[in-house]
């Protein structure tokens, strides 16, 4: 666990998803602007299922890692951000990240980048790889300026990145 402050200097928590994040998950992800959902799932929603929450809290500790990102709003702890790589294949893993609108581009998925690369290094893998909406200009940015070799490909309007750990 660590305690940040963002750009704007909003004091922030980085942590790793525990068991009892479901509600504050399911809220965080309620309270996303319908472009936020589209550019994270490719498709809007209107309301995350119950099946999609149990995908999010099944993380396999052996393959898969999942931070969040707490800040406290009335009082207690909301969940405004988080970051994910899924295990894909020997040295690779699938990485994702979700950000409140209300906190984008105040450097968050690039910290989460950070602490997940660290991790996935420690846990022996070698790369990440990404599927971003070409017009996602934020998140191909923050891949662009991690420090980590980035190659693309784009195939229609998805970017394939992969970042060299």
């Amino acid at each position: 666990m660590r305690v940040e402050t963002l750009r704007n200097g909003l004091e922030v928590t980085i942590r790793p998803l525990q068991a009892g994040d479901r509600d504050a998950i399911a809220a965080a992800v309620r309270a996303l602007d319908r472009d936020s959902v589209y550019r994270r799932l490719f498709g809007y929603r209107k309301e995350l299922t119950e099946a999609g929450l149990d995908r999010i809290m099944r993380v396999d500790p052996e393959r898969d890692a999942m931070l969040v990102v707490t800040a406290l709003r009335d009082g207690r702890e909301a969940v405004i951000g988080s970051g994910r790589y899924v295990g894909t294949r020997d040295g690779c893993a699938e990485i994702a990240f979700m950000v409140d609108g209300k906190c984008q581009g105040l450097g968050m998925a690039g910290r989460l980048l950070g602490h997940l690369a660290r991790i996935a290094r420690e846990r022996g893998l070698a790369e990440f790889e990404a599927e971003v909406l070409a017009e996602n200009g934020a998140m191909l940015a923050v891949f662009a300026r991690s420090g980590l070799a980035m190659t693309k490909r784009r195939q229609g309007g998805v970017v394939h990145v992969t970042l060299a750990l």
